[in-house]
């Protein structure tokens, strides 16, 4: 992986709240194809806290049942880069605090606000995006570059497995 500065977060760390998590999960819309980006590449790496799951587990429990929320948490924690974080704090933004992560996947107008971004500046370099501008800017070949260095191989799995 090429260098990157400390104080800096990692540009193929990424997190989605809970919101973003289980609507991939029920909808073929702009979450799926935003995560899809993370799950093709095996360099883009997922991040979230335990509190983040249990939270995205309670929301699709209510949504659908118990036994798909479990069978998701399931997956998400097989695929995840685990971080820990006090209790209290947001699951999503000290996921991405405590993980390095530069992308956070929200469509919570607060997380995004301008007022948000300034409060959070000091403490955290994280750009809070809804999924589908983060779909849209997502540029794998020259993310690749910056992060590993080289060529761009190209996808390297199904997002689908």
């Amino acid at each position: 992986m090429a260098e990157r500065e400390v104080d800096q977060p990692n540009p193929a760390r990424v997190v989605a709240d809970a919101a973003v998590l289980a609507e991939d999960l029920f909808i073929d819309g702009d979450a799926r194809k935003a995560l899809d980006h993370v799950r093709r590449h095996d360099w883009v790496e997922l991040v979230a806290s335990d509190h983040l799951l249990e939270r995205t587990e309670r929301l699709v429990t209510a949504l659908a049942d118990a036994d798909l929320a479990a069978a998701h948490r399931e997956r998400l924690e097989a695929e995840r880069v685990a971080v820990e974080h006090p209790p209290e704090d947001h699951p999503a933004l000290a996921s991405a605090y405590r993980g390095e992560a530069a992308h956070l996947l929200s469509n919570d107008d607060g997380l995004g606000s301008a007022k948000a971004g300034l409060s959070m500046q000091p403490h955290l370099s994280v750009s809070v995006r809804p999924p589908d501008a983060f779909s849209l800017l997502f540029d794998s070949e020259s993310l690749y570059k910056a992060v590993e260095g080289g060529e761009y191989p190209g996808p390297d799995r199904d997002p689908r497995a």
